[in-house]
């Protein structure tokens, strides 16, 4: 069984030790000059203006978590699209019930002025 997976094993043991050595032999190799430029935060090419500790509106962190919600619970339309006629009338009843509850859901938020950016 072994003789199976030893081509595999021998494959992840290159890469992870080809990862290894890239990373020490930068460590070693590498020229090291720092300077105020080259540890200050990137963004974009634009010039850095503030703090780089600077804190987000809670209301940005509740938006994402909304979108990604709503967007995974919009995926799984999609095989019940496929799956459609095989599923009858008990699949699309199935289907109306999750629907109807995403929408009270979005509702809800809706009324509470979650998705308010001001």
């Amino acid at each position: 069984m072994l003789e199976t997976y030893l081509p595999i094993l021998v494959v992840i043991g290159i890469a992870f030790a080809f990862a290894l050595g890239s990373v020490v032999l930068s460590r070693l190799i590498g020229v090291k000059k720092p300077s105020e430029v080259k540890l200050a935060p990137y963004e974009c090419g634009m010039p850095i203006i503030g703090s780089a500790q600077e804190r987000f509106s809670i209301k940005f962190y509740i938006v994402a978590m909304l979108f990604i919600l709503f967007d995974i619970e919009a995926v799984f339309l999609y095989p019940w699209a496929v799956m459609f006629k095989r599923l009858g009338i008990f699949g699309f009843v199935e289907m109306g019930v999750f629907v109807v509850i995403l929408l009270v859901g979005f509702v809800y938020v809706w009324k509470k002025g979650a998705l308010e950016w001001e």
